[in-house]
Parts: C-alpha cells; structure tokens; sequence
C-alpha cells in the first residue's frame, strides 16, 4: 500500500457539479486545488451512472432570461454543441474536460474521503487534513492545507470536522414557513434510480427477477404515471427512502428502487396493457441519486421567505429559481401527488453567508449541503443551482486563501472583492454591477454603428385569436408613450390594454397596475389600433402588457422577435390545484415570434452604454447592444473612446448565449440550434494605431459568449472596437459586455 501526501491551496471533496464548479473556480482565481471524487465519473447526479437532468433558475422554461451564464453555464453551451440529442457519455466528457482544462487542478477519481484531522474548541473548529482511499490502486492519500470545501452531498467531511448540521424537516414555528410541518420530523426527500428502454426492432421478451416487486399490488399504478415513450428523469416519480435514513439505509433504498423498477418494467412488458413487444431494458442505474441529507449551518439559513420573497442580501453570490419543489416521504408508494410546487415570482438570491460553516473555520461548502432550511432547501438542491452556488464558494475559498481571511471576514468585510472577481469571471449573478475600477472600459465613451431605436415587429405571417387574455412583457427605457397593436376584427367593439409592472427586475410577471387604455377598433383586417399607455419609471424596468379578452378580435403574430421581448397567454388554473401562484395562470407562447406591435418612444433599452459596466445580463430590460439589423453588406462596430491613451494586456468581450433559451443536458427536450443564433460567430477585436486600426485578435467560428484575450504584448491607443463579421443567425450583432484590463487576470 502506498501512502502519500498532497499539498493544495483549496481542497474540493465531491466531484458533482457544485464540487467541479468550486474547483475550477477556485484554480481560475489562481489557486491550487485537489479535487477527490470516489466515482470513476464527474457530474454527481448528472453522470452517466445517475442520469438526472441539470435543471436550475429557469424551472424548464417558468422564468425568463433565467439560464445560469458562469462555469455551469459555459459546460451548457458547450454540451449544446457537441451533444445536442443528450448522450449521458458526451455529457461526462464535457464536464470532465473542462476539469482536465485548468492546469491548477490535480484530480483524484475514485478516492473516496474517509478520514478527517480537525482541532480546536467546539465553536471555533479548523480542518487540518482529509486522507481518501484511491479504489483499484491501493493508495492512502493525505490532503493538506489552509482550506476546505465540502461537495459531497451527504456533508461526510462537514460531519467529521464537528461542522453543526440539521437533517429532517424543521418546525413550521421556528422559521414561520407555512410548508414546514407543525412539528419538526426526521423525514426527508428520497432518492431515485433512473431506467433507460429501446426500441429494438423486434419482439423481445421479458422473465422479471424473483424479487421484482408487483406494482398491482401497490398505488404504483394509479398515482403515477407510466408510459412507454417515457425515459430517464420522467420517471423522477420512482422514489423511496424518505422516512429512511438515506445513507446509512442505501443498501435497502437501492435495492428496495431496483425491485420497483424490474416491478415497472415487467407491468409495462407483460401485462398486456402497453404496445411493449419490442422495447428491452436498456439501461437501469446501480447508484441511487439522492436527494437531501445534512445541511451545514451557516451564518445565515436560507428560509422560504428568502426564496418567495427574493431577499436582496447585500453578500449575494448565486441565484436560484426552481419551485420550492417537496416529495412525500413515503415516495413512489405514496398515495398523495409525488411532488408540490411553489414557484417564486422570479430568480432569488443565494448568499455567501449561506456557503461556509458557522463553527468550522476554514470549511467551504457547496451543492444540497448548503445552509438552508428543508423548506428552501427544496429549491436549493437542483443542480444548475447548485453548480452555481458551487462557483461562488470556489471564488470565495480561492480569495479568503490569498488573502488568508475566514470566510466570515471576507463576507462581511470583502464582499465588494467577491463581487469583483465575479463579475469579471462572468459568474451567475443577479443585480450587481461592474464597479471594477480596474475595467478601463467603465471610463471610455461608448459608442456603435448603429443601436436598435424602435421596437417594431410588423411583418405578420398570421393571427392569435384574442379568445383569452393575452400578455406580452416590452422592456421600458426611459419611457413608453403607446403600443399599437395590428389588429383584425369581426365586427365595431372596444379592445383593452393594461400596463403592469414586474416588481423586481429579474420578474416576468404582472404585479402591479399602473395604467390602462382602451382603443375603438372597427370591422376590418390589418388595422394598426394604438393604445395610450404613458409610463415612465424611476428606472430601466419591463412592462407586462396586457390585452383583455375579445372574442371578436384577432392580433397579428410575426416569425420573428426582439431581444427582450415576451408574449404570453392567460390560462385558469384547474379548480383542484391548492397552491396557484402567477406562474400557472400566464403560459409562455410564440418562442422566438412575436406579436406584431409598434412602441411609440424610442428605446435606450439596447444602447451601446450597456456593455461598459451595467448588469452583463437581463435585469430590468435586455441589457446589451443590439444593433440595427444587419445588411448582406454591413459589419456592424462597437466602439471605445478614451480621452487620453491607455495601455492594456486583455480584452473580454461577452456575446449574448440567450439566457432566454432553456437549455438541458440530457433528453427531456431538444433544442433546434447547435450553437444559439445570438452569438456572435466571426469578429475581430481592433485598435486605433497610428491613425490605422489596426487587428489585435480575430475570431471564427465562436460559439461561447465570454472570450477573454491575453495579449502577447500590451497595446497602448485612444480607441478600440469589436468589428462584428458574421453572427450564428441572428439578423442584429448582440454584444453584453466589453472590457479591458491593463492587466490579464
């Protein structure tokens, strides 16, 4: 047996996709990291061995311009490209590339931690070393250093160190979460293994194992849904282990879920009730994905309160939304609906109080372990979410290291750092601004060839009828005089419009009236109707329009829409649906069309301004540059003007990967586009030379929003510009953020 030692800046254990997201944050800040896995994959519950979907702040589609950008974002894009029918094999090379890509990162597969060295008094503990068994090649590993972020999921390291945790549910008083049970339980939500079936092409029989378990005689059948075009997470349902101790019980959880899905299989295969002859098993997952173990207590527990109320945390370093998202214990076999949701009216905030241990000094941690009580922790746990809670804690390990502060020194003292270093990695962050004074963009003059000034859609291929209300969400910069909608109607009536606003900026929902107008439309087609709706907000904020019911009354529809833009329909939620919040009553409609309409004021919604500084992502309106649309001729610029020369080593330009697009790893949907049509493909990065621009970098084929450029030699100039040459399809160059630095990161 060999025994050996390993020396790291930041010590990541746990290889899912917060543990991967931590690590190669931490190494992009500059730090050495260990990072242990005790799978031979990465990816966690994602991983060909589990196979669950990535989901995280878009909730399949019910927030808007929601997708996470940051690492897990990059690993999206990426996966989009190269795996766009969702193969579970192409996904773990995606992940574990971009692992092996960062030269700061050692890992270690197949080690699992078992041990942990820890000292000090209760209150006030530090980890010291973790020592992990290399599987297959017989090696005691001992890792050392200043600091340690638990991904693990189950929170082992957390838990040998003497970090304080909570498991179970806790009471509904002590938090005063209406979803919290009346007395605190030990239950929690169960896990799942998955099953993949195939078509084969011929009849193929089906003799189900001794201990398969007969589903007839459970409520399998009649609470749940089965199917045979059903695959993978579809079956997310096939779920046990709640009322369980779901680690130290995993034997019995695994074996309990495999004789239910060999149950499943053989009531699809035998019972005569599915066209079933010739699907086979595929595939059916070994290791259960679990849901909920420990949670760390941090300096601040994320509560319901945070997640519906979208508390604004001043240390903010991630945001979720996914619905508040509980299981019944008793899982598959219960009885009662396998899951409930309760969805925010938009993205939350995730603080960095919320990542580090309350009682371990020098304890990151990262994914479903985070603080939280079981009620938030029902939207936390999703893997998007996690991933990027998972970059922010690896930002913030990295800097506290360096800087050799306690995590709690640098949430409370240097935050403004964290942000910084964020903003310039392109993390996922809602409502914090580029105020790095380093970024020489922030002092020059932004200007473009040209800049989308009018929101006009006016080309119809059609109609909607106007049988139930309609909404359509226009981003408002300065002001919005009147909309005028084309409208077709069957006979003299009166159409009504209302203007609401969204309340916080990342929120696509009708909240708050603030004006209405009502328009005379007579007999006839093609009629442009305009509605009086004169609003002007405190700042840059979106509108939800909405257009009431006449069942006389057509609207126009285009094939195409800009940036920003959104339409809706109204639907009335099913009488016996408890919980009904607005999410359920406005259905997302026209992806990538729109209504035909004309807004009266001109729009500083897509200024060239919004690349220097600003948000680098929807908030209260696009937030970017558009360009006017492009001819077969043009190439559109955006361009910097200081008054006086700088010099500078790197350039970061950040393209529009459309946020809006709700992207998924594996195979619950397929989205049409390799690489998304807002990217910019061809371009070239120039400065003003010697009176000559002059090429400094130039780019094909691109198909990732943030690409950064480190200049072999520093360019002094008064002047540069990204000369756009072609998009991915897009009819107008999109930019989110330029940025230049004196000095490469």
């Amino acid at each position: 047996m060999r025994h050996e030692e390993v020396v790291s800046d930041v010590t990541v254990v746990g290889g899912g996709l917060a543990g991967c997201c931590a690590a190669i944050a931490a190494a992009r800040q500059g730090a050495k990291v260990a990072l242990i896995q005790n799978r031979p994959v990465l990816g966690g519950n994602s991983s060909s061995e589990i196979r669950v979907w990535v989901c995280g702040a878009t909730a399949h589609g019910t927030h808007h311009y929601a997708r996470e950008t940051g690492i897990i974002g990059e690993l999206m894009v990426e996966n989009q490209f190269r795996n766009p029918d969702g193969n579970p094999y192409y996904w773990d090379l995606v992940v574990l590339e971009a692992v092996r890509d960062e030269p700061n990162i050692s890992l270690f597969l197949n080690t699992d931690v078992r041990s942990v060295e820890a000292d000090g008094p209760e209150h006030e503990r530090t980890v010291r070393a973790v020592t992990g068994w290399m599987m297959g090649s017989e090696r005691e590993i001992r890792f050392t250093g200043p600091t340690f972020v638990d991904c693990s999921g189950d929170g082992l390291v957390g838990l040998l160190a003497g970090a304080h945790f909570r498991t179970g549910c806790e009471s509904r008083e002590e938090y005063d979460e209406s979803w919290a049970p009346e007395q605190a339980d030990d239950t929690t939500l169960g896990s799942t293994i998955l099953f993949y079936s195939k078509d084969v092409g011929h009849p193929v029989k089906y003799v189900p194992p001794a201990f398969a378990r007969d589903i007839t005689t459970t409520s399998i059948p009649e609470h749940r849904i089965i199917r045979t075009d059903l695959n993978g997470c579809a079956y997310w349902w096939i779920e046990w282990g709640g009322d369980r101790d779901v680690v130290h019980d995993n034997e019995e959880i695994r074996d309990e879920l495999q004789a239910a899905i060999y149950g499943i299989w053989d009531h699809i295969k035998n019972s005569g009730k599915f066209d079933a002859d010739n699907l086979t098993l595929e595939w059916i997952g070994a290791v259960p994905g679990k849901r909920e173990y420990r949670r760390f207590v941090g300096d601040h527990t994320l509560t319901q309160h945070d997640v519906l109320g979208q508390e604004f945390f001043p240390d903010r370093v991630a945001f979720g939304g996914w619905s508040i998202d509980l299981h019944p214990p008793g899982g598959m076999y219960a009885t009662e609906r396998g899951s409930r949701h309760w969805h925010p009216h938009g993205n939350y905030h995730i603080p960095l109080r919320s990542l580090y241990s309350q009682n371990v000094a020098n304890l990151w941690m990262a994914g479903r372990n985070i603080s939280c009580s079981h009620v938030a922790f029902g939207s936390t746990r999703v893997m998007a979410t996690c991933a990027v809670v998972g970059e922010a804690a690896g930002t913030g390990a990295a800097l506290a290291t360096r800087r050799r502060m306690s995590p709690r020194e640098l949430a409370t003292n240097e935050i403004g750092l964290v942000h910084r270093a964020m903003v310039r990695a392109d993390s996922a962050l809602l409502g914090v601004e580029n105020t790095d004074s380093g970024d020489l963009a922030r002092t020059a003059a932004v200007d473009a060839s040209s800049t989308l000034r009018r929101l006009v859609v006016d080309t119809s291929v059609g109609t909607v009828p106007l049988d139930s209300p309609l909404g359509m969400v226009v981003p408002v910069d300065p002001s919005l005089g009147f909309v005028e909608l084309l409208l077709d109607a069957d006979e003299d009536t009166t159409v009504n419009v209302e203007l609401h606003s969204t309340g916080q900026p990342q929120n696509y929902v009708p909240l708050h009236l603030e004006t209405s107008a009502a328009a005379r439309v007579g007999a006839g087609h093609k009629q442009w109707v305009r509605f009086a709706l004169d609003w002007t907000p405190d700042q840059p904020q979106n509108a939800f329009l909405v257009v009431r019911r006449n069942d006389a009354v057509s609207i126009h529809r285009s094939d195409s829409a800009e940036p920003g833009t959104l339409f809706f329909r109204h639907r009335t939620p099913p009488p016996e649906e408890k919980y009904t919040e607005q999410w359920r009553e406005w259905k997302h409609i026209l992806h990538r069309e729109s209504l035909c309409l004309r807004l009266g004021s001109p729009t500083r919604a897509y200024d060239a301004a919004h690349v220097a500084g600003g948000y680098a992502r929807p908030y209260g309106g696009p937030r970017m540059w558009v360009s006017e649309r492009i001819e077969w001729d043009e190439r559109p610029w955006l361009r910097l003007a200081w008054e006086e020369p700088v010099t500078f080593g790197e350039v970061a330009v950040i393209f529009d990967d459309e946020v809006e697009e709700d992207l998924i790893n594996l195979h619950h949907h397929r989205t049409p586009f390799d690489v998304l049509p807002g990217l910019v493909r061809d371009y070239r990065v120039q400065a003003m030379v010697a009176g000559e621009w002059t090429t400094i970098v130039s780019v094909r084929e691109n198909r990732r929003r943030h690409r950064v450029h480190r200049l072999e030699k520093a360019v002094t100039t008064r002047q540069l510009r990204v000369l756009v040459e072609a998009t991915n399809g897009a009819p107008r160059a999109h930019v989110v953020a330029l940025r230049v630095y004196a000095n490469p990161r």
